[in-house]
């Protein structure tokens, strides 16, 4: 055997570990998190100079995560089929396409054409490494889909800062482009590291409200929990997404965007501090509450997190005018809204097993995408009659996914595994009796 066939080997063997495969995905991820978390640095300056109006221009945003969310299950399919890297690298390149044709919109046309690119793009990266993920981490479902979701919750940390300050010196198309060619040579780097998962950790069934059996996505489309499933995660992405693209808006209405705010010893402009700050504590909560879910059940986490976010937009609807406030209090909700991100594919997971687990996970996924409808539309309704309402309603959809949580998902579950697989006959990813 040559010495180049033993280097790869090496190279093959050491790629081939759960944690080294986690870490790949995320950065994948984090590469691509400014498609959605830096768009909102983007809307001012946008409509500044084309005034085009913000629920106009806030449409390429719902297009954006419609397209990535409602394609997710086609591409989650072909990543089950013929593997991660060759779906991850087209994502790479769309996703820099797309920026790059956002920088040299001149009408909304153009601008809904790169939001579609980029949703492509951004799905196929997002779907392939959470469901890598899942199969990675049959143990610890939760855990490994949190922190995969946390390099998309706070990936645009790092970038958030340097973003907003090319838009201010040099101008939002120049961003726009060299910003888009950075994640889209990362992300493609990063798919010729990407590895499936062994057969036995696909097959494996470590506890008991797990299943081993794979379940085609016919037969979870047959399943009343899916359907529970996909309310809540509407429910909450809704409000989520509407915060998550209004940030900006949100700011200056509040008339505090360019306020100075000084915390834990930084001082920052309100707008660029929450911003910096929600990323964070978004990144940190999704993999938290994922482990937490792994030690407590997913029911009980989501619960948690749901009234603990609806209790953030109550105090942003009464205080969020003062800037220290709202610094925090977005802060505080990020932190317990991501968590969706982790909790609903590990428990899709858990409940469908692993064998078609990016596809089963792509389907719930779309669930997004329904929440962004509403995105444009809080944004016309806010103008008209102020944010307070919006946080209020989205307050409302957090408190209903804590009582569907506890009061209807956790006993459809329990009835979902004493049932069991459909063929009671059928064998798991493994070849090894579901009995034995």
């Amino acid at each position: 055997m040559s010495a180049n066939s033993n280097s790869m080997q090496v190279k093959s063997v050491s790629l081939a570990n759960p944690w080294v495969q986690l870490v790949i995905g995320v950065i994948a991820m984090a590469s691509v998190a400014n498609l959605q978390y830096g768009w909102t640095l983007f809307v001012n300056p946008i409509d500044a100079k084309f005034h085009w109006g913000r629920p106009a221009i806030q449409v390429a945003f719902t297009i954006f995560v419609l397209i990535e969310t409602w394609l997710v299950p086609v591409e989650g399919y072909l990543v089950d089929r013929f593997g991660p890297r060759w779906i991850v690298f087209a994502g790479g390149v769309l996703v820099a396409i797309a920026w790059a044709i956002n920088s040299g919109a001149s009408s909304l046309p153009v601008l809904y054409f790169a939001a579609a690119i980029g949703g492509i793009g951004t799905g196929s990266v997002y779907g392939t490494c959470v469901g890598n993920a899942l199969k990675w981490f049959p143990g610890r479902r939760g855990l490994a889909a949190g922190i995969t979701a946390a390099g998309f919750g706070a990936g645009a940390a790092i970038t958030i800062g340097p973003i907003s300050k090319m838009i201010n010196s040099s101008g939002y198309e120049h961003a726009f482009l060299v910003f888009g060619l950075i994640q889209g040579a990362i992300v493609t780097v990063m798919s010729f590291l990407m590895l499936v998962a062994p057969l036995a950790l696909v097959a494996a069934k470590v506890k008991a409200n797990q299943t081993g059996y794979g379940y085609r996505p016919s037969q979870v489309l047959r399943s009343p929990v899916f359907y529970v499933l996909y309310v809540m995660f509407v429910l909450i992405a809704a409000g989520g997404l509407t915060m998550a693209a209004s940030m900006a808006p949100i700011a200056k209405d509040f008339k505090i965007d360019k306020v100075p705010v000084e915390l834990f010893g930084i001082t920052l402009t309100a707008l660029v501090f929450a911003l910096a700050l929600n990323r964070i504590l978004d990144g940190i909560g999704r993999p938290f509450f994922g482990w937490l879910s792994d030690q407590i059940g997913r029911e009980y986490t989501m619960a948690l997190a749901f009234v603990i976010g609806a209790i953030a937009l109550f105090t942003l609807s009464q205080s969020g005018t003062n800037p220290v406030t709202f610094v925090l209090v977005t802060a505080l909700y990020f932190g317990v809204y991501g968590e969706i991100f982790s909790l609903f594919p590990a428990t899709q997971g858990d409940t469908f097993g692993a064998k078609y687990a990016t596809a089963n996970a792509g389907m719930l996924y779309t669930a997004k995408g329904a929440g962004a409808l509403l995105v444009p539309i809080a944004a016309a309704f806010a103008k008209t009659h102020g944010w307070g309402p919006v946080f209020t309603i989205a307050m409302c959809f957090n408190l209903a996914a804590a009582v569907l949580a506890l009061v209807v998902l956790k006993p459809m579950r329990a009835r979902h595994f004493a049932v069991g697989p459909p063929d009671a006959n059928a064998l798991p990813v493994g070849g090894v009796s579901r009995t034995t």
